[in-house]
């Protein structure tokens, strides 16, 4: 199993509240140090999102400019669009294929394109989407002809979404053929759709690991029969959840406890209302409660969190490695967390738990792009 980071500049009220009118500012820089800890600690991958009008849920919008400047400051993490959103109102599809060739040169070969149609209506009205279900048809027209554009030849398109004369798109990819490609998935129709495509899937989990083992059972099994949208298949299935490893196992309990987590999921249910809604999620303004230490200690035990000390989390994480997941991945701060905690987890996890499980030095989707196309 391979380790990443997810990136978002989430702007909890205790957080706001600690650092006043600078907050913005310090949570935008907090996160450029979160990503060179984890490129310091051995991690793979950082997942950078993009998301517009959601207030303290996601101040993270213009993620291309924030991916170019963690390329400049890191040196072996991949650096990975978790999502761009490749809806055309929202984003029209040339200016994305130009972004992610550039974003190509400037990390050399470390850039991952991660795709999806955006799962706010509050963000897709803002764009002028009126019916969410559109956006699959759209993410469906728009990717083939982004992984056209990248072609040594002259472009165009006549569609239903987007239209263009033709045109040659540049820069093209440095990599050869193209960066690899994912797309998010919140169902198991998204997950169906990735494996005939080819795709990786990013996910996100809020219950159990267990509930995507059929899911991942299914996507590994029919990717091997897939029609890849790109030019090489990129079998990989990531997990997005909440980490805090430290030394002293207590001392995470206590950390945890007052990271303003249960605000977090709160808005996570506000915003994202393309998601399902899990039974028990209160209306907002109402907010999840926090957990006490009794309610994090039965999930450390449990395996339900990647909290504690370093054997406690090594166990949580064989429990998602145990789903048949490639990669897992920590919103660390997406949270109250403070910077300098953030950063000592990263380096703990990487000094005690990372080692057991990843094992190659290469990247999987290296490894799979060169294994398929030789380059």
């Amino acid at each position: 199993m391979e380790f990443g980071i997810f990136n978002s500049v989430c702007m909890p009220p205790k957080f706001r509240a600690e650092h006043g009118a600078g907050a913005e500012h310090r949570r935008i820089r907090d996160e450029v140090r979160y990503v060179r800890a984890a490129d310091a600690a051995g991690f793979k991958y950082a997942w950078v999102t993009e998301h517009h009008f959601l207030s303290e849920y996601s101040h993270l919008s213009a993620s291309e400019s924030f991916i170019g400047y963690a390329a400049a400051v890191t040196e072996n993490i991949h650096l990975g669009s978790g999502i761009f959103n490749v809806t055309p109102p929202v984003n029209h599809p040339a200016r994305i294929a130009e972004r992610v060739a550039m974003l190509d040169h400037l990390s050399e070969v470390r850039f991952e394109f991660g795709t999806g149609r955006g799962s706010s209506t509050t963000e897709q009205r803002g764009f002028g989407i009126t019916d969410p279900e559109l956006t699959r048809e759209m993410v469906a027209e728009t990717l083939p002809q982004i992984v056209r554009m990248w072609r040594n030849e002259e472009y165009s398109h006549d569609g239903r979404f987007f239209s263009m004369p033709s045109r040659n798109v540049l820069p093209k990819p440095y990599t050869d053929p193209h960066p690899p490609l994912w797309v998010a998935a919140g169902s198991p129709s998204t997950f169906e759709m990735a494996a005939r495509q080819g795709l990786g899937v990013l996910c996100f989990a809020f219950g159990r690991p267990e509930t995507f083992t059929p899911l991942i059972e299914k996507y590994k099994k029919d990717i091997e029969n897939c029609d890849p949208v790109g030019g090489y298949v990129n079998n990989n299935v990531m997990i997005t959840t909440q980490m805090l490893c430290l030394e002293d196992g207590g001392r995470a309990r206590q950390v945890l406890r007052d990271m303003d987590v249960g605000y977090y999921v709160s808005l996570v249910f506000r915003y994202l209302d393309t998601f399902p809604r899990p039974p028990g999620i209160p209306e907002w303004p109402a907010t999840i409660p926090d957990q006490t230490l009794e309610q994090i200690d039965q999930q450390i035990k449990d395996r339900q969190i990647a909290v504690g000390d370093p054997d406690e989390v090594a166990a949580t994480v064989q429990r998602f490695a145990d789903t048949g997941a490639d990669q897992l991945s920590f919103g660390m701060l997406s949270s109250s967390m403070s910077i300098d905690v953030c950063e000592e987890a990263i380096s703990t996890f990487g000094k005690h738990v990372l080692p057991q499980f990843d094992k190659d030095p290469v990247h999987s989707t290296t490894r799979q792009r060169q294994a398929q196309v030789g380059a």
